[in-house]
């Protein structure tokens, strides 16, 4: 901060000197302490308060005025609001931001009224809000240094009509949004720094074509994707990329670069051996990465290269005995990698003049912080092997998808012209069978399959089946990239319970057992025999359907696993359908869930149970998961869910799960699933039960930002009041408290945002739930990073 403030007061001295000073003009005067006042008179400018001196000839180190022809072109304000808050609403703040009644829109208008002015600094002056669209009428400016504030929101794109635009400084300001694609407008544009913000997304292929730029720094940030190529910007020097979210290989660089800070990311492959020839670098930090490979030889003897940090990486191998290190090298470490053998010579700590760190390795020296050898081959044997069974793996069930893809497509066909709809259901599927298949497919599953082909079942029933496939290839899946969680997903084996069972475990359904009664029938608490509580809803269904068909359809419930789901154990038809009655009573045993209900705790008014906003996102964040996991994972996909708070209950680790979610396809009339003349009527009432999903999670939303108050409130009226929430004095009267006391301005407003747009009145412009769960997650981010800065 210090250095880049004396570098600022340098070059205004300069021009200072050069251009020599004239007497301003009245108007330009008058233009300054305008300034001083919407600063909110910052002591810096104390020495203005003499209106007669003219301001071109004070200068200080946090205050320089430059002007030529008796015009201003250029002012330096330094202030000494540094200190960084940790939770930044976009409200004002005592002591850190200006007032309520600053506005950054005034501000820029009255710099406008300076015709002349090219270079404009104010830095740490508490400046808070957005960026004004009225910066483009700055027109002459060509270095703009607004760093150390607290703006927030994007970078405006009318700042591409200030043409002579060459460096711009927005370090530690509070910016989001993507990187703008339209940089490569300016023609001479040199520097861009944009550090310590909150930037997303990847940076655009246009940034190639920046040729003139010298300096590039936008570290800790949350850039990710795919770094471009860079070696087309023939006059780039530094490059910090450090502290983001990069996961790309290493691109080429621009053979003039002096200093390349790429730590802290993701980046993986092999360090390009075109880095040999960046005969200008003098600093290179690449650790904390997953780097590969052996290093190159040629960066440790790069001639200006002063400074090499390679730790924390996989960097493996040996290198070379006799490499050459350069003459200016005076810092290397390799650490925390997995490097075998000797140190070369020229990284020797016979070299008092050069500090090396190799901790960590398996190298042939100071065994004491190395790790044994075995440990840096195992790992390589390791990776290889299974990249090799990864490859096998993904071969074999890519066939047998294109396969399974083939053979559904060729029944549908011969359905849609043999199948007489609505053909009579007439055998009992056979008591399953343990499953010892190696690709996963149970035996009652194939023989279920065996059935529909034989018997040529409604369409419907042939979705359901290709369903269980899907669901088995994306079991075999997830094990490949998540093997952890679905390990834990299948400790709890769906299994036949006898009704006899279900007697014992709640002492023959006793009233005192009763937990619940709504439209799907009553819940029950119980306990197994092996002290397992369980939780058991009864289920009455008609006899239209088959026993088999309804086997089927659970066979297909009981293959949904999710971490947010409330794991279904297993099921039970009492009496087999072999009774005289017109119903069938179908017991589903699903794991119980001790913590209570979401809107129970919505409801809470103690303050120590009294759910935050972070904690309320995580909740909504897990429910929209496994909605979005129901839409689809599965074909032709779960919908009507029964979205509501009190069906999303709470573990003993606050985590939520979504109950009660796919019983449309057990309680609803069979005829509702079959398919009318064609597909077109099946994929319209998927479409509308998908919106009503959106529908009633934009209610939950609500539900979670309104609290306690929402249950006295009728929808109609909650619906109107969403016009209200747009305001800051809406949201104070109608959010719940607890959320305004520990959400972050941004992450409110995103929610009520999607909130507003799942309830729309108009089905067609709701979201996607892809969209909820995207806008979820972003707001959650955003509140992290307030939380995170509110403990510095």
């Amino acid at each position: 901060m210090e250095c880049s403030r004396f570098f600022a007061f340098l070059c205004f001295s300069v021009n200072f000197l050069i251009l020599g000073t004239y007497q301003l003009q009245s108007s330009q005067t008058q233009v300054l302490l305008q300034l001083r006042k919407q600063l909110e008179y910052p002591k810096q400018l104390d020495l203005w308060l003499n209106t007669r001196t003219d301001f071109c000839y004070l200068s200080t180190t946090q205050v320089n005025i430059t002007c030529e022809d008796n015009l201003v072109t250029g002012i330096l304000i330094f202030g000494d609001k540094q200190k960084r808050i940790g939770n930044f609403n976009a409200f004002r703040v005592s002591n850190q931001t200006l007032s309520q009644n600053f506005s950054m829109d005034s501000l820029v208008t009255t710099l406008s009224r300076l015709n002349g002015l090219k270079s404009l600094s104010l830095v740490s002056l508490g400046i808070w809000g957005p960026i004004s669209d009225k910066i483009h009428r700055l027109q002459s400016l060509e270095y703009l240094d607004l760093s150390w504030n607290f703006l927030y929101g994007s970078i405006p794109p009318k700042l591409s009509r200030i043409g002579n635009l060459r460096i711009l400084k927005f370090d530690g300001n509070l910016l989001n949004g993507t990187f703008p694609d339209w940089f490569n407008s300016f023609s001479n544009f040199t520097i861009f720094s944009m550090r310590n913000n909150l930037l997303s997304g990847s940076l655009p292929s246009s940034i190639q074509r920046i040729t003139s730029l010298t300096a590039l720094v936008l570290s800790n940030n949350a850039i990710s994707g795919k770094l471009p190529d860079l070696s087309s910007l023939s006059s780039l020097q530094w490059l910090d990329l450090s502290e983001n979210m990069f996961e790309s290989e290493l691109p080429n660089m621009p053979k003039g670069l002096k200093a390349v800070l790429l730590n802290n990311n993701s980046f993986s492959g092999i360090i390009p051996q075109q880095y040999d020839q960046l005969h200008l670098l003098q600093q290179i930090d690449l650790s904390f990465n997953t780097l590969e490979g052996t290093p190159p030889a040629g960066l440790f003897s790069l001639p200006g290269i002063v400074s090499l940090n390679l730790s924390s990486n996989m960097l493996s191998g040996s290198l070379p005995m006799h490499m050459s290190c350069g003459s200016k090298l005076d810092s290397v470490d390799i650490s925390n990698n997995k490097l075998r053998g000797l140190l070369p010579s020229c990284l020797s700590s016979a070299i008092k003049t050069r500090g090396v760190k190799y901790g960590g390795n398996c190298l042939s020296i100071d065994l004491n912080h190395q790790h044994p050898e075995t440990y840096c081959v195992e790992q390589q044997e390791k990776k290889k092997s299974e990249e090799k069974n990864l490859g096998t793996l993904i071969g074999v069930i890519g066939g047998i998808i294109v396969i399974m893809g083939l053979l559904a497509y060729g029944f549908l066909v011969l359905c849609r012209q043999y199948c007489p709809r609505g053909a009579p259901e007439q055998h009992l599927l056979h008591k399953s069978v343990q499953d010892n298949s190696v690709t996963g497919f149970t035996s009652e599953l194939l023989m279920n399959a065996s059935m529909l082909f034989e018997n040529f079942l409604d369409y419907g029933s042939l979705f359901y089946l290709i369903s269980l496939f899907k669901l088995h290839f994306s079991f075999l899946l997830g094990s490949i990239s998540d093997a952890a969680k679905l390990d834990s997903q299948r400790t709890q084996a769906h299994r036949l319970f006898s009704l006899d069972e279900l007697k014992a475990a709640t002492n023959n359904f006793d009233k005192s057992t009763l937990m619940g009664e709504g439209s799907t029938g009553k819940m029950y608490k119980g306990r197994l025999g092996n002290g397992t509580p369980v939780s058991i809803r009864c289920l009455t269904v008609s006899k239209r359907y088959a026993v088999r068909n309804l086997k089927l359809r659970l066979d297909l419930l009981a293959k949904l696993r999710h971490p947010h789901l409330v794991c279904l154990l297993g099921h039970c038809i009492g009496n087999e359908g072999k009774d005289d009655s017109d119903v069938n009573n179908v017991y589903l045993i699903y794991e119980y869930v001790p913590n209570g209900n979401y809107q129970a705790r919505l409801l809470e008014t103690n303050p120590e149970n009294v759910l935050e906003w972070s904690d309320r996102l995580a909740i909504l964040i897990g429910v929209a998961e496994a909605v979005h996991f129901l839409h689809t994972e599965i074909i032709p996909g779960f919908f009507n869910n029964r979205l509501k708070a009190n069906n999303i209950l709470l573990n003993e680790h606050q985590m939520g799960k979504l109950s009660d979610y796919g019983l449309s396809i057990v309680v609803q009339e069979i005829d509702e699933h079959k398919v009318e003349g064609d597909l077109e009527s099946c994929v319209h009432r998927q479409i509308k039960s998908m919106e009503d999903d959106v529908y009633s999670f934009g209610l939950i939303l609500l539900q979670s930002l309104i609290g306690p108050s929402f249950s006295s409130r009728n929808e109609t009226f909650l619906l109107n009041e969403m016009v209200s929430l747009g305001t800051l004095d809406g949201q104070r009267r109608i959010v719940d408290p607890t959320v305004l006391a520990s959400c972050s301005q941004e992450s409110l407003s995103i929610i009520i945002s999607i909130a507003n747009k799942c309830i729309s009145p108009e089905s067609s412009t709701r979201p996607s739930f892809e969209d909820v769960l995207w806008n979820l997650q972003h707001a959650a981010e955003v509140q992290a990073t307030a939380d995170g800065e509110q403990r510095f």
